[in-house]
């Protein structure tokens, strides 16, 4: 499409000057009307020679859209609409007060589809790298029913939900992360320097050495010899578990393996069920019927696994199935939910329930978080105090048989 420059005035009467793209004046006008500016004049322009030479460079180093800048946008676009503001004069509203250049980029092509005559979950689904599949279906659903402000209120809610939940995991395992990195870098340390610097003192006392020494000494020298072998090793075995993981069959089994991780997996599998019931209540109060429901909050719940036991849920509501019997069948629920679940389907609240058992979910994810240190403790306690006895039988050992032997 065309670009055409344009002078305008805004409510305080403040020129305003810019270029937009748009099939003809007219239209570039109606744009500009709906931001809530008067345009004094438009006139037909080429490409800003700047976005031709610099743009490719500016968007390379630009900050993406970040997930926080979606949540805002919910909270934005429910005050708005509540306030009963048009959409299109929302999202120019919006992209000017948008701090991120590339989210202001996707509100431009998003009032240019409302432009163009699409609807907005349309507009949406060609940035699917910003809004998830669950958001658009949400979306969609609101503009179905007529509640579009209640979805934005609940999508922010489940965002903030989202966020909160990885912020408090990421805290939780800073800390066990930090000992194992610190232990691993030790280990490599001592096999690469501290070791081979006592090999020349062993070599001195000419007498056999504890077996503990010798296998120390052993690996030690492996570590010197082949650690660009080991190194190699070790990157070809990371990229081929990406790549395994990356395929649907690897994805399905990894996320399979990470529900069973002791202490760990517990965590992530309440974590993963709190996400599905608080989604599922989302879509069941938004009006979305119990199988398209089952089907979009499959997409949210980021475990392939979890999200297959879902769509065997799904599978048998759609046979005529209660969700009671569907929920058991899939082995992955709790008796206290499952009780819960009975009632909410027999008295038709089982979206109040859902958010019930979400909150439970949230509870218990919440303490076992608070636990987790006191948890692993232990278990880094155990490993240092083996490293150390290792190091102490292997090195230390010889010195004081030879210690021993001078007294006598």
């Amino acid at each position: 499409m065309p670009f055409f420059a344009y002078k305008a005035r805004n409510a305080r009467g403040e020129l305003m000057q810019g270029v937009l793209e748009g099939a003809d004046s007219n239209a570039v006008a109606d744009q500009l009307f709906n931001t809530g500016v008067t345009p004094v004049e438009i006139t037909a322009t080429r490409k800003p020679a700047a976005e031709n030479k610099d743009g490719f460079l500016k968007r390379l180093f630009e900050p993406k859209v970040r997930p926080l800048d979606v949540q805002l946008f919910s909270r934005q676009m429910y005050t708005l609409q509540k306030a009963g503001v048009p959409i299109m004069r929302s999202l120019g509203g919006l992209q000017e007060s948008a701090t991120n250049p590339a989210f202001s980029r996707v509100l431009k092509d998003l009032r240019e589809s409302l432009d163009a005559g699409r609807e907005l979950s349309a507009a949406m689904r060609s940035h699917t790298d910003v809004f998830s599949n669950f958001f658009l279906n949400m979306v969609r659903v609101g503009e179905s029913t007529g509640r579009l402000e209640e979805v934005f209120l609940h999508l922010y809610d489940h965002l903030e939900f989202e966020r909160d939940m990885r912020q408090r995991v990421k805290s939780a395992l800073r800390y066990p992360a930090f000992v194992m990195m610190a232990m691993m870098v030790a280990l490599v340390v001592i096999n690469m320097f501290v070791i081979p610097a006592f090999v020349k003192v062993f070599e001195g006392f000419r007498t056999e050495l504890p077996f503990m020494t010798r296998l120390l000494i052993g690996f030690s020298n492996f570590t010197v010899n082949h650690w660009p072998v080991m190194f190699g090793l070790l990157i070809a075995a990371l990229a081929g578990f990406r790549l395994y993981i990356g395929t649907p069959r690897g994805r399905y089994q990894w996320d399979k393996i990470k529900l069973r991780i002791p202490i760990v997996g517990k965590i992530m599998l309440k974590a993963t069920l709190a996400r599905f019931a608080r989604s599922f209540a989302l879509a069941s109060k938004s009006g979305v019927p119990i199988v398209q429901a089952l089907t979009v909050v499959a997409q949210t719940v980021d475990n392939t696994y979890i999200s297959s036991r879902i769509e065997q849920m799904r599978e048998g509501v759609e046979r005529g199935e209660s969700i009671l019997r569907t929920a058991v069948t899939t082995g992955v629920f709790t008796p206290i939910v499952l009780q819960m679940v009975a009632v909410g389907e027999e008295t038709g609240e089982l979206d109040s329930l859902m958010e019930e058992i979400a909150g439970m979910y949230e509870r218990e994810v919440d303490y076992e978080l608070k636990t987790l240190a006191a948890q692993i403790e232990p278990i880094l306690i155990s490993g240092l105090g083996l490293l150390v006895l290792v190091l102490a039988l292997g090195i230390f050992l010889p010195i004081w048989d030879l210690g021993k032997a001078a007294i006598k």
